[in-house]
């Protein structure tokens, strides 16, 4: 399918719509713009470090845990699904918050295909003659429990199943491996699938089509999901399904529904998600052979005993509608005063399937929060080298739908001038920090966090108490594509951040994701908000501030050496790595080019020296490097993926885990 012929919108009208002034306005502002650069940058002698650690203590002064309370009380009182009438709350909430802080505010939507659910039904009949009909909603006492969506899996198609149940563990490939063994099989069947070992929901459902099955039942474990039950996409890749590779605009070119590159996108057969307590009855009901013990050893509180198929059966419905709805993301911006056309961007998804206190509002009211903290530095007469702007996503929990229209939309303009993606999602989910990047900001994010008091030692900075948990030396790196970092990374090549307190948080996707639960359980005094604000704000500082990137391509080396090593080892002896090993070789030599001319670049820039223009130069080859690893045609089978390294670079636990 070729590209849309509809003229598409530039970053400028977007961020910066103005009109045009005249000709000779324009003269006389360039010639009068000219010599005011000139005569400060002959007499400019303030120390712009000096000048930053200024700014970096007071952005940290200005914290204010009982604040970021507020805007996420105000955030989380009602369900804001994204499309629906009760998201538009959000949209104006956060909207207001940034004009309200006379910050350049401004509102972008799309046409996209978001899906909902009608009606869902499930019963078990027992060899006994007895049947059971699950209640599929979640106990919630709470006053809007009838304004909270079903739970449902987005995009899966309709459809009535009645078959036997064959429980096939986390749904992998070496499960489904098992159970041949076993002489199971679950062609015609429904599968009864537990959720974890990284296999996403859409994962899980595709390989359970191949085999043949019906349909799908998903549940997470008790002690994961606090009686509820965890919604989600089952979509297959990011972004609105009718435009892929450019932005669903109104008026703009779409594909059909039948279009086959649009139902490749959508899994064939239907899936719902299901309680643990639901999902026991039907585990406790199964015949068949006995569960391979390295199942049964993980198998939580569950009493599953064997796999099936059946004896019972179940009745399984589930009727869902896809529509195109509008979405809406909203900026605020504050313009660069040296280079307003090199962009650093914090961003965060504001829709959720619920409340969303921890997922994903915990990281808008952070986001809000930084908002009022430059808005008060800008009154101290502080603007940024470098243009900062908030991005407040919508549509993430279908697909990273808002920031993916958004990247395709204006990716040209992002590749020639975004400096990085700064990524909070579930901000604050319990204790302990984590936090994801791409190699050459790893020292940046170690030196902020010496600066940010933790939340969780009287008298210890993040770093220190990160440290003391042997975290610092396992950065994480995004592989994934499980949140808005990924069109900017994958796609458009641009250096990202992802940070967050805590960890698999029990009430993920459900409706006990509240304010309520929040300030009981993972964050009661709003310490860790604060923290989380602290260390996201002073890295877009620094980004937006620091005369030279604060950019370490010698640490993006040592992982990638680090990585071809593992690779080396999982090869066939025949495969040659040493095309691969000189390339890294010569990436090596030019980074330790780029250090030695840092240092002298520090050094000129100490004594005064007129070196702007070396500066431009150095940051452009800093910020573009990361574009180096895209590939034009992108990955085979996976076009829109273009990063051909971020794919391998993850955590030191999963070395080399495709996306």
């Amino acid at each position: 399918m070729s590209p849309p012929l509809t003229k598409p919108t530039t970053t400028s009208s977007i961020f910066f719509p103005s009109k045009p002034p005249p000709p000779l306005c324009t003269f006389l502002l360039l010639t009068a713009l000219c010599f005011i650069g000139f005569f400060y940058t002959l007499h400019h002698s303030q120390n712009p470090k000096t000048t930053l650690q200024h700014t970096a203590t007071l952005f940290l002064s200005y914290s204010s845990n009982s604040t970021i309370s507020s805007y996420l009380h105000s955030l989380t009182l009602h369900p804001h699904l994204a499309g629906t009438k009760p998201s538009l709350d959000t949209v104006n909430y956060v909207f207001s918050h940034f004009k309200n802080l006379k910050l350049e505010t401004h509102k972008k939507e799309y046409q996209v295909l978001l899906s909902y659910p009608i009606k869902s039904s499930l019963s078990a009949h027992f060899s006994n003659g007895s049947v059971v009909d699950f209640n599929m909603s979640e106990f919630v006492d709470l006053a809007e429990s009838d304004k909270i969506v079903s739970p449902y899996h987005a995009y899966s198609p309709s459809g009535t199943v009645h078959a036997k149940v064959v429980f096939v563990n986390y749904g992998r490939e070496v499960d489904y491996n098992a159970l041949g063994a076993l002489g199971v099989n679950v062609s015609g069947c429904v599968v009864l699938v537990r959720k974890g070992e990284g296999l996403s929901r859409g994962g899980v459902v595709k390989i359970a089509e191949s085999k043949g099955a019906l349909a799908v039942l998903l549940y997470a474990e008790e002690g994961r999901v606090s009686g509820g039950v965890e919604r989600g996409t089952v979509m297959r890749g990011v972004g609105d399904p009718l435009s892929p590779g450019w932005a669903g605009v109104e008026g703009g070119e779409r594909l059909g529904l039948e279009d086959s590159e649009v139902l490749e996108r959508f899994p064939k057969i239907p899936s719902l998600p299901l309680s643990f307590g639901n999902a026991d009855v039907i585990l406790g009901s199964l015949g068949g052979r006995t569960v391979p013990p390295e199942w049964r050893d993980s198998g939580g509180r569950s009493r599953v005993l064997r796999v099936g198929p059946g004896p019972a059966k179940v009745n399984f419905t589930y009727q869902g509608e896809k529509k195109v709805v509008t979405i809406h993301n909203v900026f605020a911006v504050i313009r660069g005063s040296e280079e307003p056309d090199r962009y650093v961007i914090l961003g965060n998804h504001r829709d959720a399937w619920t409340y969303g206190a921890v997922d994903p509002n915990s990281g808008t009211a952070a986001l809000l929060d930084i908002a009022r903290r430059y808005a008060r530095l800008m009154q101290k007469g502080w603007n940024p080298r470098r243009t900062i702007i908030l991005g407040s996503w919508d549509a993430e929990e279908f697909g990273m739908v808002g920031s993916t229209e958004w990247v395709e939309q204006n990716l040209v303009n992002l590749g020639a001038k975004a400096v990085a993606y700064l990524n909070v999602d579930c901000a604050v989910q319990g204790p302990g920090f984590f936090a994801s990047a791409t190699p050459q900001l790893d020292n940046l994010l170690i030196e902020v966090t010496k600066k940010v008091k933790d939340p969780e030692a009287e008298g210890a900075t993040v770093y220190e108490k990160w440290a003391a948990r042997n975290q610092v030396n396992a950065i994480q790196r995004l592989g994934g594509v499980d949140s808005d970092f990924a069109p900017f990374l994958q796609h458009a090549g641009i250096p990202s951040i992802d940070i967050y307190y805590g960890r698999d948080f029990p009430v993920y996707h459900t409706a006990f994701d509240s304010y309520g639960w929040m300030k009981k359980y993972a964050d009661p005094l709003f310490h860790r908000h604060v923290a989380v604000a602290g260390i996201w704000g002073l890295l877009a500082l620094h980004l937006a501030d620091e005369s030279i990137l604060p950019f370490d391509y010698i640490s993006y080396v040592e992982q990638l050496q680090g990585h071809t090593g593992v690779l080396g080892k999982l090869l066939d002896r025949n495969v040659s790595l040493h095309p691969l090993v000189t390339s890294i070789q010569e990436l090596a030599s030019a980074a330790k080019e780029v250090e030695y001319e840092v240092k002298q670049l520090r050094e000129q820039e100490r004594r005064g020296d007129f070196i702007d223009l070396k500066l431009r130069a150095l940051n452009d080859r800093l910020m573009l490097a990361e574009r180096g690893f895209l590939d034009v045609e992108g990955l085979q089978g996976r076009q829109w993926f273009k990063h051909l390294v971020s794919v391998l670079l993850v955590s030191s636990s999963r070395a080399l885990t495709w996306i």
